[in-house]
């Protein structure tokens, strides 16, 4: 039976060197307190020291220092650890270095001072696709000896690329080329885990615990059942307790009997939804929300982008939007009035509904299911989405895309190997320049000032997307604001180009190489460059 604790013991139960299992993304399923104990422990008497920190999704918070600093600011209380940019992966780094020695995730951007750590190689910093993360906790936690899957294959993940690793002090193999049956695949070996870091909304007297108020269903059963199965602990906090045999059995997500410890939180503001929500009833199918009152996108270049991007979806689609501007999109299908001709997802496991944009990116308003990640990205993996649109980082000449690592900027791919290298139609969205002026309008676009930032280089930095291990029959676009990009023969082709803008000195001029260019090259839709639309049903058609 698990056992109710402080926050304070649980961190004193963590020993040097331990294996540490995450569940979660961004801030749901996110232990705050326990993570917080600590950090305070070892910057008291340098232990634990040395752990490995293993986790499948960003475990973060993108407040601090950027554009989402001041969101949802009303609904924050508290003092400095309760404030935007601190919270999530980011205070095991505040600890200073030598608390963590070892840092495997498919995401690692959103926590700040551990990116400064893996920097100066203070730790090892390794990045592997957020799909085969989750999924190997399955894996462990059935005895078998690991993953085999195509999915990394002529990415950095790749062993005769990168192996993953994301610095130089990083040298552990973590993952393998095999031969199985006259094809090639990657082999991911499973691996000893000492304790798993979880959290819940409601835990019972026999430490059952419920998910009740989290937006979405984590894979922390997968982590605590590959924990327990490993000889290692298990600690879930909680917002809530309850009496024992008063939740319903179907709520229950880790049964108590996985559950070694557990800590009610102190302060329930240490138990957020979402990085930009403490709780939205409409994210965890409390209540359905009038989807009128969502807002809709600013009348600008990135809508635009959107809305070229929605032309490619039909009627029936079960189509996945990644972080970033493609969450956006789901803004553009709601304005439109389309939500129900098209079926929306994230890869947390929301099904259905309204995808969230960053600050709460994973969660989704009125989303018909929510399924465990686990579960969708088997659905992913197996070819089972329609269509995906994910983002652009760098963009070469064999259409390889990196979102990844940007110079000495380290992000990881999370979930966009796993989902590029499986959809059979996906569109990469992001402007052709960054930091250009530009005004969008009357059914043209035109270039104020020209960004500094060009994003179509003639060799990418790292490769997240392999346009050379593209299968033949996948149909991959690349969508800005100016132009439109087609991967044919494994080249990068330019298909259309936006009205009002000059090819040479608008397109080629700001790419580090010149593209094909098709020969039937064709002017993008007009009316998604003025600020009323009404196009998208009739190419849902």
């Amino acid at each position: 039976m698990a056992k109710f604790i402080t926050a304070k013991e649980a961190a004193e139960l963590i020993p040097d060197g331990a294996t540490v299992g995450l569940a979660g993304m961004g801030l749901s399923g996110w232990a705050e307190e326990i993570a917080c104990a600590i950090r305070d422990r070892y910057q008291e008497t340098g232990h634990p020291k040395g752990l490995h920190l293993k986790q499948g999704s960003a475990m973060g918070d993108w407040g601090y220092g950027n554009q989402f600093v001041g969101w949802n600011r009303s609904r924050r209380e508290g003092g400095p650890d309760t404030e935007h940019g601190n919270r999530g992966a980011t205070r095991f780094g505040e600890a200073g270095p030598g608390l963590i020695a070892k840092w495997t995730s498919a995401h690692v951007g959103s926590a700040f001072t551990l990116c400064d750590q893996a920097r100066k190689n203070e730790l090892e910093s390794y990045c592997l696709p957020q799909g085969v993360i989750i999924n190997l906790w399955r894996e462990i936690g059935a005895g078998r000896p690991g993953l085999l899957t195509k999915v990394g294959l002529g990415t950095f993940v790749d062993p005769r690329v990168e192996g993953g690793r994301m610095n130089e002090c990083a040298k552990d193999e973590l993952v393998k080329v095999v031969n199985f049956e006259g094809e090639e695949y990657l082999f991911y070996p499973a691996f000893k885990c000492d304790v798993a870091l979880l959290r819940g909304t409601i835990a019972d007297e026999n430490g059952n615990i419920s998910f009740a108020r989290e937006s979405v269903i984590n894979e922390g059963f997968a982590v605590a059942n590959a924990v327990k199965n490993s000889g290692g602990i298990v600690i879930v906090q909680v917002e809530y307790l309850a009496k024992k045999e008063t939740l319903p059995a179907k709520e229950i997500k880790i049964p108590g009997k996985l559950v070694d410890y557990v800590v009610q939180a102190q302060d329930p503001k240490s138990c957020w939804q979402a990085e930009g929500d403490y709780w939205e009833p409409a994210f965890s199918g409390e209540i359905r929300k009038p989807l009128t009152s969502i807002e809709p996108l600013p009348f600008d270049e990135r809508k635009v982008i959107c809305r070229r991007c929605a032309m490619e979806l039909k009627k029936g689609d079960l189509i996945n939007l990644g972080v970033g501007m493609p969450a956006d999109i789901a803004k553009v299908v709601n304005e439109e009035g389309l939500t129900e001709e098209v079926t929306m997802s994230t890869e947390s496991g929301m099904v259905g509904g309204v995808p969230s944009a960053l600050p709460s990116f994973g969660s989704a308003y009125n989303p018909e299911a929510i399924i465990t990640p686990n579960e969708m990205f088997d659905l992913i993996s197996g070819g089972g989405l329609s269509m995906t649109c994910l983002g652009i980082g760098e963009v070469d000449k064999d259409g390889n895309n990196n979102v990844s690592r940007m110079g000495s900027r380290l992000t990881g791919p999370g979930g966009f190997i796993d989902i590029s290298s499986t959809t059979p139609k996906v569109i990469f969205a992001g402007t052709l320049v960054g930091k250009a002026k530009v005004k969008v309008g009357d059914g043209k676009l035109e270039i104020l000032e020209e960004g500094t930032i060009k994003k179509f280089v003639d060799k990418v930095g790292q490769i997240t997307f392999s346009g050379q291990y593209a299968p033949d029959d996948q149909e991959v676009l690349y969508v800005t604001e100016r132009a439109v990009f087609k991967l044919i023969d494994h080249k990068l082709t330019l298909i259309e180009i936006a009205p009002g803008i000059d090819l040479e000195r608008d397109v080629i001029a700001q790419m580090g190489f010149r593209p094909e260019i098709a020969p039937d090259l064709k002017v993008m839709d007009p009316a998604i460059f003025r600020e009323k639309w009404g196009g998208l049903a009739a190419t849902l058609k």
